[in-house]
């Protein structure tokens, strides 16, 4: 740890401007994450101004944005393979020609989903996995040109990443075996879904990657290896790891050629929640070689790193490759559930080249204001600057700014009720993504399942 006067000076500094009174604090490392990029020309505005409450009683925004409804849980698919899947969940945007949007999106769907992926040759793996993804091409002004399965037959498909070949990599948020839950193949995988043809991917799992509870990943553009997540909130927690592939940066279907896994060891880090001080720094990060990757016998957060044990953290999540380093969110942590302190949710960096992590922002508790619920889950970046965050927790529903100041404003509220009138209850966000133009904003709404086009005066 090399940064000890640094943060406690940072941490005054933000408490100064007001950045702790919303309940968040940042470290001048986040910096990196937008410079050089479009984003960077409307960094520091303080959001959009209130929401609006929306007459039809679907989404909130503010004064100026419209959405647009792409693709609604139940309805046909426009392939005609049958209907949309429920729990729609992590997404990303691609470029097509002509002005085309291809969207890859998630279905969170365990063996008791509601509407599963309907099972297309060639594209499932299980047939008795109810997830998977579903594909949508857009034209330029947003209107869905096609709509079909990408892949079929996994099971809690959560979030995933974009390579930087323009394919989506799935991500299995599950380690049930062949034999429960009726499932006939072994799940916790990673699949690569091409988002014009599907079936040029297929539905291989990518075993080398890991079998764990993988939520999410980021790919280092440079270098080809890929970072993961582990999505785990009972002890011992999930791990963070990074994939070296035999055929770096080889393209669609280069990582079936395999590779290694290794998870991340902090040096007298057992718990990453134990460090609550922004900007804190830790220099020569250790990687340490999984012992089984499959987790034949033990899951992987079991398994014995020898000495010095590895470093675990609660609810991994959220997973960003931005500038030269890879950002990753721990949603939250809670004493309560075995954690080493309390915060309402983390985004760490790490640098390879320089081979450090920094704490770049933590939410709460040690305010008087925070982000509602468990926050934050999925982040993209905003082509205003700073993140978006996608809320996952318990009331209302939102998808939050956040600037480069720590300041947080709500983009945009779920109004759509799937409790009760007496007892209310609104679905979470997922998948924030934006079109490669920076002109829209993708959301998905997990239950009931809605993928919003949200279009407006974003630079302003």
């Amino acid at each position: 740890m090399t940064a000890s006067g640094h943060s406690a000076t940072r941490r005054q500094m933000l408490a100064g401007t007001g950045a702790l009174g919303v309940g968040i604090a940042f470290s001048g490392a986040l910096s990196e994450l937008f410079a050089g990029t479009a984003a960077a020309q409307g960094l520091g505005h303080t959001g959009y101004g209130p929401l609006v409450p929306d007459p039809k009683g679907v989404l909130d925004l503010p004064e100026g944005f419209q959405y647009r409804i792409l693709s609604r849980e139940g309805d046909e698919l426009r392939s005609g393979e049958g209907k949309v899947p429920s729990n729609h969940d992590g997404m990303s945007a691609f470029g097509g020609r002509g002005g085309r949007v291809h969207l890859v999106r998630n279905h969170e769907n365990r063996v008791t989903g509601k509407v599963p992926v309907p099972t297309v040759e060639g594209l499932a793996y299980d047939p008795a996995g109810k997830g998977g993804c579903t594909a949508l091409t857009l034209d330029s002004r947003n209107r869905v040109q096609s709509e079909r399965v990408a892949i079929a037959g996994t099971a809690v498909n959560c979030a995933g990443g974009p390579t930087p070949w323009d394919t989506w990599l799935t991500c299995e948020e599950t380690e049930d075996r062949a034999g429960t839950n009726g499932y006939t193949k072994d799940h916790g995988f990673i699949f690569e879904v091409d988002p014009v043809d599907p079936h040029r991917t297929g539905a291989v799992p990518l075993t080398a990657m890991g079998r764990f509870a993988h939520e999410a990943i980021a790919v280092d553009p440079r270098r080809g290896v890929v970072y993961e997540t582990e999505d785990a909130f009972e002890k011992p927690f999930g791990l963070f790891y990074r994939f070296l592939p035999n055929r770096p940066l080889g393209g669609r279907g280069s990582l079936r050629a395999g590779g290694r896994l290794q998870a991340m060891r902090v040096p007298g880090v057992p718990d990453l929640s134990s460090i609550q001080d922004v900007g804190a720094e830790f220099d020569h990060i250790e990687w340490v070689d999984v012992p089984d990757p499959q987790a034949a016998q033990t899951p992987i957060r079991f398994q014995d790193f020898g000495r010095g044990g590895i470093t675990h953290a609660q609810k991994l999540e959220g997973c960003y490759w931005g500038g030269r380093s890879v950002y990753f969110v721990s949603s939250f942590a809670r004493r309560s559930d075995g954690s080493a302190a309390d915060h309402f949710g983390q985004v760490w960096r790490y640098d390879p080249e320089r081979r450090r992590l920094t704490l770049v922002i933590v939410f709460g508790p040690d305010t008087d204001v925070q982000l509602p619920g468990e926050s934050p889950d999925n982040i993209c970046l905003a082509p205003s600057g700073g993140l978006m965050v996608c809320e996952d927790g318990n009331g209302a529903q939102h998808v939050f700014g956040v600037t480069r100041r720590g300041e947080v404003y709500a983009m945009a509220r779920n109004r759509q009720n799937i409790g009760t009138e007496q007892e209310p209850e609104w679905g979470e966000f997922a998948g924030v993504t934006f079109s490669p133009d920076g002109d829209t904003m993708y959301v998905n709404c997990y239950t009931p399942g809605t993928t919003f086009a949200v279009t407006g005066p974003w630079r302003r």
